[in-house]
């Protein structure tokens, strides 16, 4: 049986037939497929058999017996005739290789599903071409599908489909259309590649770095497997080349959101934004293709050490717009003045004397701050730590990150400062100590420590008590006092003084013994003569030792009756003299000596038992003599 004709217009769709593309220009014109030209069918080419004709027979036969027949009734039997024809005609049709066209699934078996395509004969496709990755077939009966006509089968009469190849022509069709129109497409980034990364739009395509972001990515593989919308910026089939931006996207969508954005918004306004980026002054956020700074000192009322502690890029947050410059596209923002300044009711709610407990949150040399809620701190400055130790630094008391009590001191809201202290939470133990320790009680304490001056003796906790290098000892003359103690060693003493005001307390171990001068003229009377050490020669006299702790001092005036400038070389330290006692004063701890006193009387003495062991004068001579040395006796 002949054909009766070919098909009418076909569009053939074959590889050769788009163009190709450089760079980013637009590729050249399309090039229009032949067009097959359909002869004139030919009615005596297939002979039409009685039964095919003879509905028509019937037909007219009906309307012969009827009345007159109008024009529509006469025209009736000619658009059925056509419409026949072309039912019979379309039967006989044959599609062009490669041609795209739609057919309906008729059958499904293990290797072929039939596509009915209008053709005298089913078209078949290879049932791999319905399998998913897991082997399942996504394919029903009466589906409507979409292939592509690879070949015809002459001596079998069949058609060998490919719904594959028509996806792909359909995929290249809608890519040249997207470029041609500046449309965009959809993909799922597969994988990174050398210098990009591939794409999924139906077909695999490239999509460069520089092009993936608005700004570069830290971490490439946060893309992979995500779908996005793309613009191609070229295409080459031929090659199977097409690169794609995301970036571009972007900008048009930053572009738009940015003139929204400026055109609606105002200081004072509250806003949504996306942080964009981080760094250590501060936070910049997307406000919608406008960026705002959130500066670190606006972020919260308290301490933000970085602003990496709050937010994190991409988060989501509201904030206040605090100026605004449209010309140069700068925008201030905050977060902190969303809220009611803390310092506005801190006066009423932190009054002087008041027990408050707070964080640590920072020290400095000379005191630690303490944060008592979020954007209110106080400072316990060093000196308001402790009422007996001397604390050189905070850290020696508290750390960083405790809890700890203070009284509230001072408050200035005007200046944001309020002045705590931690030694107020507990009684001060110099107020009771004079109380608890009278003066002239005996007290049992460790030595804590020795300086040149004196000795440190732990009498409570906290408090120290100091004997002093001369009240150590009545009679010792002491140079150091590590020369008699050591560190640890525990000693008795006496309360001397306590000074509340200036935090000292007086201690003294030589008065646990009567003082040795208060008996000193009993035992050394005035006139007594006395045998002592020399222990110092000075150019003024002589220190002679009469007990341990006892010293007098015989003047250079009174050494001998010949005048003396120094008596150094006229003794020796260690030497034993001989002196009489010519003053004492108890109070200046002093005795005078005198070697020439002693002298004197003894040639007194001398000369009186020369006069009283006389004989009578047995001349005038001899008795003028004799009254002269009794005069001169009586005079000494």
């Amino acid at each position: 049986m002949n054909d009766l004709g070919k098909n009418e217009e076909t569009k053939q769709v074959n590889q050769e037939d788009l163009p190709e593309t450089s760079d980013i220009s637009k590729p050249d014109a399309e090039v229009m497929p032949e067009a097959v030209v359909k002869p004139e069918a030919k009615l005596d080419a297939e002979p039409v058999s009685d039964a095919e004709v003879k509905p028509e027979s019937e037909e007219l036969k009906a309307d012969a017996s009827a009345d007159e027949p109008s024009d529509d009734d006469v025209s009736e039997p000619d658009e059925s005739m056509e419409s026949m024809m072309d039912l019979y005609e379309e039967s006989f049709k044959r599609f062009t290789e490669g041609e795209v066209v739609t057919g309906k699934i008729i059958s499904i078996d293990k290797e072929f599903v039939l596509v009915d395509i209008g053709y005298k004969s089913e078209g078949q496709i290879r049932i791999s071409e319905f399998k998913d990755e897991e082997g399942n077939i996504n394919v029903n009966l009466d589906d409507s599908v979409e292939v592509m006509v690879e070949w015809w089968d002459e001596e079998e009469e069949r058609v060998i489909l490919s719904k594959e190849k028509a996806e792909n022509i359909k995929v290249w069709e809608d890519i040249k259309k997207s470029y041609d129109e500046e449309g965009t497409v959809e993909g799922v980034i597969l994988n990174r590649v050398r210098g990009g990364f591939s794409v999924d739009i139906g077909v695999q395509a490239f999509l460069p770095g520089s092009q993936a972001d608005l700004r570069p990515v830290r971490n490439l593989d946060e893309l992979v497997g995500n779908k996005y919308t793309f613009k191609i910026l070229k295409y080459n089939r031929k090659r199977s080349n097409i690169v794609l931006s995301r970036r571009a996207i972007l900008e048009h969508e930053r572009e738009s959101k940015r003139v929204e954005t400026l055109s609606s918004i105002h200081e004072g306004k509250v806003i949504e934004g996306i942080v964009k980026n981080i760094t250590e002054y501060g936070v910049f956020i997307d406000l919608g293709g406008v960026d705002g700074l959130l500066h670190i000192t606006d972020i919260s009322w308290g301490r933000v050490k970085h602003p990496s502690e709050l937010f994190s890029v991409g988060e989501e947050i509201t904030v206040k717009i605090l100026n605004l410059d449209i010309e140069k596209e700068r925008v201030s923002l905050g977060m902190k003045q969303l809220t009611e300044d803390p310092w506005s009711i801190a006066i009423g709610k932190y009054p002087l004397g008041e027990r408050v407990t707070g964080k640590v949150v920072s020290l400095t040399d000379y005191g630690a701050f303490i944060e008592l809620e979020e954007g209110i701190e106080g400072l316990i400055h060093v000196s308001e730590m402790s009422w007996t130790r001397k604390i050189r630094h905070p850290s020696k008391i508290v750390s960083v990150g405790d809890e700890v009590e203070a009284v509230v001191l001072d408050i200035k809201p005007e200046n944001r400062r309020i002045s705590l202290g931690m030694k107020q939470v507990v009684p001060n133990p110099w107020d009771v100590i004079s109380e608890k320790y009278p003066e002239g009680t005996t007290i049992e304490g460790k030595i804590k420590n020795i300086t040149d001056f004196g000795l440190f003796i732990g009498i409570d906790e906290g408090i120290d008590g100091l004997v002093h290098i001369s009240d150590i000892s009545w009679t010792k003359r002491i140079k150091h006092p590590s020369e008699i103690y050591k560190k640890g060693d525990v000693i008795q003493a006496i309360v001397l003084d306590i000074e509340k005001g200036n935090k000292r307390f007086s201690l003294g171990i030589k008065h646990l013994q009567p003082d040795p001068w208060q008996t000193v003229p009993q035992r050394y009377e005035v006139g007594k003569e006395i045998t002592g050490t020399v222990t110092n020669l000075t150019d003024f006299g002589v220190f002679v030792e009469l007990e341990e702790g006892i010293e007098g001092l015989v003047h250079v005036s009174e050494i001998s009756k010949e005048k003396i400038k120094t008596p150094i070389g006229k003794y020796n330290i260690g030497e034993v003299i001989t002196a009489k006692v010519m003053n004492i004063n108890t109070e200046e701890r002093r005795i005078g000596l005198s070697i020439k006193r002693l002298e004197i009387e003894d040639e007194q003495n001398l000369l009186s038992e020369y006069v009283n062991t006389m004989r009578p004068a047995t001349s005038s001579f001899g008795e003028i003599l004799r009254e002269n040395l009794q005069e001169k006796l009586n005079d000494e």
